[in-house]
């Protein structure tokens, strides 16, 4: 796209600020300004962004909620050589939105599709964590029920990579424990209201991280955890029976798991199902 130009039809996916409003580029400025009509998560939040750049377009809302009905209204005025820019929220749209479904049918059909670059909170979560870069996934959100949250990370935990994630901050207390219990003492950090006022990043490892959590009112604002990637070495099997074998002798199963764990840096979800193993071969 050349910005002398006036904009080609088609679908403008869109980067906007996660937080301060001076993240926005250059090409979405323009973008937002000679489009025909701007597709946003939610028109009020975009309205506010406009209105501190002096842009004036008409938005129309685009979402979980409404997206089954809408995208064929988009779809209808893209084939009529509208240009249309789609934006989220925050950051760059289709991470955790339904945006990828309106550019899957647009491909479809024929329909020029542009990204616009910008920001976004899982790259800049991940430039500051201070954790492995080279390689990394990013899971989104987790699910809000424990049972499933648990099964989740079983699933991530033999993956070679950081692993990035969005989360509430009703569950990051509960979230960053069940990640101790699952995925053992790696290196993590916390990244809440990136770019904002009031940017907190906690950089430790997970058992300190929950600790620190579970200690505190709720936080506001968005959070992203970086979770580093699984040591290159096998847990010592041999060492983790015997410490198990000595501390089954004087204390609950509960509490000989986490001593050992916490000792040898093994997922603490692991060795609580080895040290019910060994528990339960000794009782018989």
């Amino acid at each position: 796209m050349d910005w002398q130009s006036p904009l080609a039809p088609g679908l403008y996916v869109t980067a906007t600020p996660i937080g301060h409003a001076r993240d926005i580029t250059l090409r979405a400025l323009d973008v937002l300004k000679g489009c025909d009509v701007i597709a946003a998560e939610d028109t009020r939040v975009t309205a506010k962004l406009l209105a501190i750049h002096g842009i004036s377009k008409p938005l129309v809302a685009y979402n979980d909620h409404n997206a089954a009905r809408e995208r064929p209204r988009l779809i209808g005025r893209l084939r009529g050589d509208a240009r249309i820019a789609l934006v989220s929220d925050a950051g760059t749209p289709l991470v955790s939105d339904p945006g990828y479904k309106l550019v899957r049918e647009a491909i479809e059909q024929g329909i020029h599709v542009e990204a616009i670059p910008g920001a976004s909170a899982l790259l800049t979560a991940l430039v500051l964590a201070g954790l492995p870069t080279d390689r990394f996934l990013f899971a989104g959100f987790l699910p809000p029920k424990p049972g499933e949250r648990r099964s989740t990370l079983e699933e991530l935990k033999s993956v070679p990579s950081s692993l990035v994630f969005f989360e509430s901050p009703r569950r990051i207390s509960e979230c960053l424990a069940d990640m101790v219990d699952v995925l053992g003492d790696r290196a993590a950090a916390v990244g809440r209201e990136l770019t904002k006022l009031h940017e907190d990043v906690r950089r430790g490892n997970l058992t300190s991280l929950a600790a620190s959590y579970a200690n505190e009112e709720t936080p506001k604002g968005e959070v992203t955890i970086v979770v580093g990637p699984p040591s290159a070495k096998e847990p010592d099997l041999a060492l983790i029976d015997s410490l198990l074998g000595q501390a089954l002798a004087f204390m609950p199963v509960r509490a000989a798991a986490d001593l050992v764990a916490e000792a040898t840096h093994a997922a603490r979800r692991a060795v609580y199902d080895r040290a019910l193993e060994l528990k339960a071969k000794r009782d018989g």
